[in-house]
């Protein structure tokens, strides 16, 4: 039996979003809502589990995340959303805020609600809108809090919630036993129409990929799987691939792991550390990477040396685990399917920033840019 799919966080506040306002607009009892995905385009019919009136111009309902065959950790959390009508001041005709559970960014203080989020959302709203009227709307989780505690959301710089992310409605059940199937049979058909391919493993990578300006449709999302993929592209006569992720996950490959589930090896700081060790770190800080809790961590304190001595640590140590990704994806690849597919590395920094590019990496990612 193959793997069921279901649908990503985004969609669940959408639908809830759409069942309050047209409570707010008509008190009745809904059983369900339609949603638009946008991406892929496609309506589906998306359970409500209750709404109900605050007060006369609030209105509040509730769904149940439901992500298919898939190992989330968010199966089953409620998702509210409580619609308001608009102030006179407010601006727009929808005004999204991010309430109790939903994650916020360190480095501005916003609510965590990525693009897709907010192109759903808005789409599927204005629809139940008249002219000029405006609506206020509070996005809330209120288990996200706890959950973000079992995430990497922190290692991003978001905190106190979940965020509202994902590039389509569809959540593919990305760790079950159909998974690596599913994704061999995308990357074939992307291989056929493409010489050149971007690997990304997860979500952040593939929204920031897409802002960057490349090509949506040579995105292939990876997950852990990344070792059977880069064989299958070659396999499939695949010339190039941009290997784009965030380096706290990439830096395995530059240790020879080719499977990057925590749950499979791990090896981040060991891998850091004795990169740090070739480039001639000193004993003392080698020791304070070592100690360091993430691989992010270990970043920040590289980039305390630079700016305390005016050293490029950062770069040198990076830089060659960049270098180093790419050596051995190529091999790896090499190993396995006796093809050759000239690798390039991009990795970003929780901050979603690019940290560096290989060489190979630069000049594969501005060919994607001049399309």
């Amino acid at each position: 039996m193959s793997p069921r799919s279901g649908y990503t966080l985004p969609v669940f506040a959408c639908a809830a979003a759409i069942a309050a306002l047209r409570y707010l607009r008509q008190p009745q009892a809904l059983v369900s809502v339609e949603v638009d995905l946008l991406e892929p385009s496609q309506t589906v019919d998306i359970l409500i589990e209750q709404v109900a009136g605050l007060r006369a111009d609030a209105a509040i309902a509730i769904t149940r995340s439901d992500p298919g065959d898939n190992l989330d950790l968010t199966r089953d959390t409620p998702v509210w959303a409580m619609v308001e009508w608009g102030k006179d001041e407010q601006t727009e005709p929808i005004l999204l805020l991010g309430g109790e559970g939903i994650g916020r960014h360190q480095v501005d203080d916003q609510p965590a609600i990525y693009s897709y989020a907010k192109r759903l959302l808005l789409h599927n709203l204005e629809r139940w809108l008249e002219p000029e009227e405006k609506v206020r709307v509070t996005l809330i989780l209120p288990e996200g809090r706890s959950l973000a505690q079992r995430t990497s959301n922190a290692a991003f710089g978001v905190v106190e919630g979940l965020s509202l992310l994902g590039t389509s409605g569809i959540s593919q059940p990305l760790s079950a036993p159909g998974q690596l199937e599913s994704y061999r049979e995308d990357l074939k058909q992307k291989g056929s129409a493409f010489d050149g391919l971007v690997f990304c493993i997860g979500e952040n990578g593939l929204d920031l990929v897409k802002q960057m300006g490349v090509d949506s449709a040579r995105l292939v999302k990876t997950a852990n799987w990344l070792g059977p993929l880069l064989v299958e592209a070659g396999m499939q006569g695949v010339k190039s691939i941009l290997l784009f992720g965030y380096h706290g996950k990439l830096i395995k490959l530059a240790g020879g792991i080719f499977h990057t589930h925590h749950h499979v090896a791990d090896g981040r700081m060991e891998i850091l550390t004795a990169y740090c060790a070739k480039e001639g770190l000193s004993t003392p800080d080698l020791q304070t990477i070592f100690a360091s809790p993430t691989a992010e961590d270990g970043l920040k304190y590289l980039r305390k040396l630079d700016a305390e001595t005016g050293s490029d640590w950062v770069e040198r140590v990076y830089g060659a685990i960049a270098e180093t990704i790419d050596q051995r994806s190529q091999a790896y690849i090499h190993t396995h399917s006796d093809r050759t597919v000239r690798i390039g590395t991009v990795l970003f920094d929780r901050s979603r920033q690019v940290l560096v590019k290989s060489k190979n990496g630069a000049a594969l990612l501005e060919q994607l840019l001049l399309g």
